[in-house]
């Protein structure tokens, strides 16, 4: 218990907790500085080590109406170490954060407690607009070129170049989501004509957003994966000479130190290959995913321009060497691929499981990596996908609990949470194609959560073990 009160916060700043307790009398010293009203007890005639003992060992969806009971409660719900203390009893909870948008580009997220099923909204992004990063420009021909004239994704990017933005709008389109040291973050995206270079953090235990140090490089449509508790950030467009570029420069976060530092760019070696020169010139590199997997970033990359449309495998960055690497040649070329070239990946107990969509209901696939044969075999034959709509993100991959996980839209419109036993399907990789389908037919899909936002569109979605 000692320990609970001498961890020193973290994100946000709590001034009465920087002092290192070596003492009973200097721990109790601590525990009535968390008090706001004097010789207020958390719980009746309860000591105060014993009160957050107790509400450790609560549900993190109660803490939200928690701090409404006191403002001494409220400080130690907003405690880090209170969180430090669920951690070392075993107490931590995986939830999933889903960002969507409405029609008018509003940005709504959700966060979904799985056991409880209950959703929980969380507050907006503030809407700053950055003027010397917003300069009025129009980009639009080099985007039909890099994303294509008859691709919803050009409509998209189009309908944010020299938009204005009305209070609660979405500020920045085409922002990356990530993870790193228990906190959300949103990187980058177009505001006005311009990529962005700004990073805003989301803190679950303060429940506020704030801004932290911006990347090197403005970035949208960029791809982010945490390593090593570090935020990387590879790819995405930006401003360039006359227009918007591909990016195959990368750099990386570290959320202890609230510094970025340079990676080495992706080398896209596969690009030099091509049978025409006038192809390496028309098509442009751009990475199409990133996945953390075994110690290593795996980052599926393509060239792309209307209506031309080449996969070329993949690159690995390895953080001990501070390097890049060809990704093997089964992994590459055989990664599922989903709308605009954008490939979903998830790893769940060790495993690189990536969801191969259909444009038939009920007919989509997941796939897991072998890395003995490297080659993608069928985990689970049938995922019960319907919503085929023009959106940017029909449907979403995800895992935690140990299963994997489909978001999506049912019939009737509403936002689904999927989960599959992933356990069931282990024995049929090594097995025949028949008796894989076979197996990967009998799984059952269930229903874990739902929730009705009417004409919402999915963006993303990520998950925190806090």
């Amino acid at each position: 218990m000692g320990a609970f009160w001498s961890m020193p916060g973290t994100k946000a700043a709590q001034s009465e907790y920087n002092e290192v307790s070596l003492g009973e009398t200097c721990k109790r010293q601590r525990m009535t500085s968390i008090c706001y009203e004097e010789n207020l007890r958390l719980i009746p005639r309860l000591p105060d080590e014993i009160s957050i003992q107790i509400f450790a060992r609560l549900p993190r969806v109660c803490y939200l109406n928690m701090r409404l009971v006191a403002r001494n409660w409220k400080a130690v719900m907003m405690n880090p170490e209170l969180f430090n203390l669920r951690k070392e009893l075993g107490m931590t909870e995986e939830w999933l954060y889903l960002l969507t948008k409405f029609e008018d580009d509003k940005l709504f997220w959700l966060a979904l407690d799985p056991r409880s099923k209950i959703w929980q909204r969380l507050p907006p992004i503030p809407n700053v607009v950055y003027e010397e990063e917003s300069r009025k420009g129009l980009y639009g021909l080099l985007m039909r070129n890099m994303v294509g004239q008859s691709n919803n994704l050009t409509n998209i990017i189009m309908g944010w170049l020299g938009r204005k933005h009305a209070p609660g709008q979405l500020p920045f389109g085409g922002c990356a989501i990530g993870t790193a040291d228990g906190c959300l973050y949103v990187l980058g995206g177009f505001s006005k004509a311009s990529a962005m270079r700004c990073v805003w953090r989301y803190d679950p235990i303060a429940n506020v957003w704030s801004e932290v140090t911006p990347m090197s490089t403005g970035r949208a449509y960029c791809k982010t994966s945490i390593l090593n508790n570090k935020l990387y950030v590879v790819g995405g467009v930006s401003q360039a000479h006359g227009g918007l570029a591909p990016l195959q420069s990368a750099e990386v976060f570290d959320p202890c130190t609230d510094t970025w530092s340079q990676v080495p760019s992706m080398t896209f070696s596969k690009a030099q290959v091509l049978p025409a020169a006038f192809l390496a010139d028309m098509l442009n590199p751009i990475a199409t995913g990133m996945t953390s997997y075994k110690g290593r970033l795996y980052v599926p990359q393509s060239l792309y321009s209307w209506p031309f449309f080449v996969d070329v495998g993949g690159e690995i960055y390895d953080p001990e060497t501070n390097s890049w690497d060809e990704m093997p040649i089964g992994m590459g070329e055989g990664w599922p691929t989903k709308q605009a070239g954008t490939k979903l990946s998830v790893v769940v107990d060790g495993e690189l499981y990536a969801l191969d969509p259909s444009s038939s209901p009920n007919s989509g696939k997941i796939k897991v990596y072998d890395e003995k044969e490297d080659a993608w075999k069928v985990a689970i034959e049938k995922v019960p996908i319907t919503d085929f709509s023009e959106s940017e993100s029909p449907y979403l991959l995800a895992g935690f609990h140990g299963k994997l996980h489909v978001v999506t839209k049912d019939a009737n419109r509403k936002i689904v949470v999927l989960q599959a036993d992933v356990c069931n399907n282990m024995d049929s990789f090594t097995s025949s194609s028949s008796e894989s389908m076979e197996e990967s037919e009998a799984v059952v899909w269930k229903v874990i959560a739902e929730t009705n936002l009417g004409h919402a569109e999915l963006v993303s979605c990520q998950v925190l073990n806090i």
